[in-house]
């Protein structure tokens, strides 16, 4: 059985000064249409298997602080902004 990849296309990132920031967790993780975030006790945590599912939305960039998530589009090397 062929291994599935991860982070082929996209890759999301949140900035460590807002990860453990229980509330926005739970905002990320009801704003994005494809579940790439996952609100925890201890704050967010990135869904990998999701993150080629990314629909380049922008709702989680609008929904956290200015410049705390980072979405890079792995095949041409540009980040949403």
């Amino acid at each position: 059985m062929a291994k599935k990849l991860n982070k082929v296309f996209i890759d999301v990132e949140v900035d460590p000064s807002v990860a453990g920031d229980v509330a926005l967790a739970a905002k990320l993780e009801e704003v994005c249409p494809v579940n790439i975030f996952k609100g925890t006790e201890s704050g967010v945590e990135i869904v990998e298997e999701n993150l080629d599912e990314c629909v380049l939305c922008k709702l989680c960039l609008e929904a956290a602080p200015a410049g705390t998530v980072h979405v890079r589009k792995l095949y041409d090397g540009t980040e949403l902004s």
